[in-house]
């Protein structure tokens, strides 16, 4: 599934014989356009496209698969310009991509990226890569734009109930999503995308996307946690003699263990387990209990379980005149959690008089998978021809039916003004002030992301 030449959309085939004959080369632009989703979005995940695929050559085998493919399929093939591009190219593209420095907060309408082709033969080659580059886009830069808004309502319930808001606020989100997506390439890329935000996860395909790509060293953590097999495994007889195994094995000076509480009865676990025949060794460890409820009304239900652990465990005012917990017990909702849904339950346990400390958010399909391009309306646009003669013309759309859909003309540079970025003509501005930069140009990488930068940049 690596041919790039088969990497599109089918009626791109037929592009090539679709330019005026003057054309030399095509400049198109991408962007989220306005949305319901968010006003602003997280801008990651272009490199690993770069690295994976286009710095792979393609190869005469490629030429020959995807010849016979769209002989059959029924659409025109450009033999002449894929030779072209083996012969002259070595099998690259020959294509300029400029960005926005990854990890950058991009208000909608403003582009975080720029192509054209650098051979003048080949004017088709940037729309036609529009596929694929699009696809590599819109996924990560969505999900790191869902992670942040999570992250943004998470950090304004800490900061109005924290002592300690800035040190909480990396765990407090936790990524449950790998099972819920459509790959494991998806897996990795949506979970890199979340550890953008914060530090947990238990997607390991994510930490090794952001080690492979972006250089990471290991940017999420988890802890021991139990799943329901290995819980009822024990039968609903010994479901105590269960709970006491997670305390035994997972032992130690400041060590977290997570264990899901419903198997049969949340609230007897709560109250007559942990909080009853089990309250004294929980006590007595040098370690954290994290109870799991995972079935329930998403927001009343852990509300209920943080209320009972207080009547069980008791704990402490802390200085902003909240409640919180017994450090030896805590909670972890992962069930039914979303951007709305989370938001919900931070503002039910402040009402209650609970210091957000006391809990931690888990999300997983509603964090990786339940997303599109539509989400934050992400599309790739040409806006500028040059012509044999050298000069540049405007290429636009205007839809009477759906001005919403109105592109931009001419090739685009993004500019600082008033403290916010914003589109602009690239033949109006200084080129020393667009903050689109070189990335890509000719099978070559020109800029190489750090995570740890791409982290700062999001967090400015």
């Amino acid at each position: 599934m690596t041919n790039l030449i088969l990497a599109t959309d089918s009626y791109k085939q037929s592009h090539f014989l679709q330019y005026p004959p003057e054309a030399r080369i095509i400049s198109a632009y991408a962007e989220a356009r306005p949305n319901r989703c968010a006003e602003e979005i997280l801008f990651f995940g272009l490199q690993p496209y770069l690295i994976d695929y286009l710095s792979r050559p393609i190869t005469a085998a490629d030429i020959e698969e995807a010849e016979e493919i769209c002989a059959a399929h029924g659409v025109p093939f450009n033999r002449a310009g894929w030779d072209a591009i083996l012969k002259r190219h070595g099998g690259y593209l020959p294509l300029e991509i400029r960005a926005l420095p990854e990890g950058m907060i991009v208000p909608v309408g403003v582009p975080v990226m720029q192509v054209e082709n650098t051979d003048p033969t080949m004017p088709w080659l940037t729309t036609f890569i529009e596929t694929a580059l699009l696809r590599a886009l819109w996924y990560p830069t969505t999900v790191a734009t869902i992670s942040r808004q999570v992250k943004l309502v998470i950090r304004d319930a800490l900061q109005k109930t924290s002592d300690d808001w800035q040190g909480q606020l990396p765990f407090k989100l936790h990524d449950f999503g790998a099972r819920g997506v459509s790959s494991g390439e998806s897996a990795g890329l949506g979970g890199m995308a979340h550890l953008v935000n914060f530090a947990g996860t238990d997607t390991m395909e994510g930490l090794l996307a952001a080690r492979r790509y972006y250089g990471a060293t290991m940017p999420g953590f988890s802890i021991p946690a139990a799943e329901h097999s290995t819980m009822t495994s024990w039968g609903p007889d010994r479901e105590e003699a269960a709970y006491t195994n997670m305390l035994d094995q997972f032992e130690g000076d400041g060590k977290l263990v997570a264990v899901v509480s419903d198997s049969y009865d949340l609230d007897n676990a709560v109250a007559n387990i942990w909080g009853g025949s089990l309250k004294g060794k929980v006590l007595n460890r040098r370690g954290t209990l994290v109870v799991r409820p995972d079935s329930g009304d998403p927001v009343e239900t852990p509300v209920r379980t943080v209320k009972r652990l207080w009547d069980a465990f008791g704990g402490m005012v802390n200085g902003k005149g909240f409640r919180l917990l017994d450090p030896h017990v805590r909670v972890i909702q992962g069930d039914g959690m979303t951007l709305d849904s989370i938001r919900r339950l931070t503002v039910r346990l402040i009402e209650e008089g609970f210091a957000i400390d006391n809990i931690a958010f888990g999300m997983g399909g509603g964090l990786l998978q339940h997303a599109n391009r539509d989400t934050l309306g992400f599309a790739m646009k040409a806006n500028a021809m040059e012509d044999d003669q050298g000069i540049w013309h405007d290429i636009a759309k205007r839809p009477a039916t759906d001005m919403a859909k109105a592109s931009k003309a001419g090739r685009q540079g993004v500019v600082m003004s008033a403290g916010r970025l914003a589109a602009a003509r690239r033949d109006a501005i200084d080129p020393e002030q667009d903050l689109l930069a070189p990335v890509w140009c000719d099978g070559e990488l020109l800029m190489r992301h750090n995570f740890e930068r791409v982290r700062e940049r999001a967090a400015a």
